[in-house]
């Protein structure tokens, strides 16, 4: 007789399907959505008889590079519900971007599209080593922002009980996790660092705490700020992807089996890798932007969407999906400074190098006659801020020098007091160009 193991994962069949399966389904799927895009919004009609391209010609996936691209401009252009495939009255919920460069872009979703969502968020989670019984801390903020309530209904659908604290609070964040327990916190990467110092600041033993699982996700991360934070707190860090113009959080999730990358949810959310340029398909395993096309999405099916997400496609490890490399940055967040082409990620992944000085920094970028200068702002760690002043000094040319050999570019260090460089409650904010 077999023995049941308590709690034990039961994955979606499609988690365990052969590629042949996968593909067909995918199939099925896409010629559905881009019917129902075709038939009940505008833009993609006019666009598609534009192109002299039907749905029903897709034969194979490769036929869907006929197809035209969707980016945010259209999403902006079509504010607020002119890119809606059903009536208003059949819309349960409506999300939306800051708004930050224009109009914000309006997502809306059916109830069946809700309980999509909370099921690939659920399948994340537990992909991620959540389960059933689990206390899950949601610290992403709630609101029109789709990080906090698409987190909050996953957990819930896994069976998780959930602790909406939403962002900002700082203190009192901490004063849940230490007496609420959670087993798992989804949140910013950025905001971690910044509940990491004041579980320090309290005098917390970060290791006491029950947490071991970090869901972190809504900003591009790199490796080594992974392994920061996995010592600092003693937990498991795993990245999650998503957008709101495609779901929300869920649309990919790094396996707790192999931490090598998010695993795509290919049954729902078809990926491509393009040459943001050109616009070309590109082979797997080539870096590029990311593009995807919804499966299932009933109020807001998206063609073809432009990400600006720069990664690569990569075979199926512990799912047989296809999974996205780390995000080395967006092409629209590309800085091009004295010609050379840089991201943010770049310099966080020098200056995790040095381990004295802490995870914050800033980009401060600006004309120093016809020439562009760069500044880069770093606090050294709490226990290290009473080094001497040339050990200070040695530490900020050596950054200098990675920063030089590594990406390029010739900078100057600017080492501040700890904890002096602004806490991010969200999404964090690195760069300041003061050329424009």
């Amino acid at each position: 007789m077999n023995m049941q193991i308590p709690n034990a994962p039961v994955l979606d069949p499609l988690e365990t399907a052969s590629i042949d399966e996968l593909r067909q389904h995918q199939l099925q799927r896409l010629r559905w959505s881009l019917s129902h895009a075709y038939q009940n919004v505008p833009m993609y009609r006019q666009r598609f008889d534009e192109l002299g391209v039907h749905p029903d010609d897709i034969r194979s996936l490769d036929d869907l590079a006929r197809f035209p691209f969707t980016c945010k401009a259209d999403l902006r252009d079509n504010y607020p519900y002119g890119l809606f495939a059903v009536p208003l009255h059949d819309v349960v919920r409506l999300h939306a971007s800051s708004g930050t460069t224009g109009k914000p872009t309006v997502v809306g979703y059916t109830q069946n599209d809700i309980n999509t969502w909370a099921n690939v968020v659920a399948r994340s989670i537990r992909a991620a080593g959540g389960r059933r019984g689990d206390k899950v801390h949601v610290a992403y903020g709630y609101g029109l922002f789709t990080g906090g309530l698409g987190a909050h209904y996953g957990a819930e659908r896994l069976g998780c009980t959930v602790i909406p604290m939403s962002g900002g609070q700082t203190e009192k964040q901490v004063q849940l996790i230490r007496d609420f327990q959670p087993d798992i916190i989804m949140v910013t990467p950025s905001y971690m660092l910044n509940l990491a110092d004041e579980i320090e600041r309290q005098g917390i033993d970060p290791h006491s705490l029950a947490l071991r699982l970090g869901i972190f996700g809504a900003e591009p991360w790199t490796p080594e700020l992974r392994s920061a934070l996995e010592a600092r707190l003693g937990i498991e860090a795993l990245d999650i992807y998503g957008l709101s113009e495609i779901m929300g959080p869920g649309v990919a999730m790094e396996c707790a089996e192999s931490k090598d990358g998010p695993t795509v949810w290919e049954d729902h959310f078809y990926p491509e890798i393009i040459d943001p340029v050109s616009g070309a398909v590109l082979p797997d395993g080539e870096l590029g932007e990311l593009v995807f096309t919804s499966l299932s999405k009933e109020a807001l099916p998206m063609i073809r969407y432009r990400t600006r997400d720069l990664t690569r496609l990569l075979p199926g490890t512990a799912r047989p999906m296809r999974r996205i490399d780390k995000i080395t940055g967006r092409s629209d967040d590309m800085l091009i400074i004295r010609g050379v082409n840089v991201f943010p990620t770049q310099v966080e992944e020098q200056l995790l190098k040095i381990k004295q000085f802490s995870e914050i920094y800033e980009i401060h970028l600006y004309r120093k006659g016809n020439l562009d200068s760069v500044d880069v702002h770093v606090e050294l760690k709490s226990e290290h801020q009473h080094l001497d002043p040339a050990r200070q000094q040695d530490l900020c040319s050596e950054l200098s020098r990675h920063i030089k050999t590594h990406i390029g570019i010739s900078s100057h260090v600017v080492l501040q007091p700890a904890y002096s460089i602004k806490r991010s409650e969200g999404k964090a904010c690195h760069v300041f160009d003061k050329r424009k």
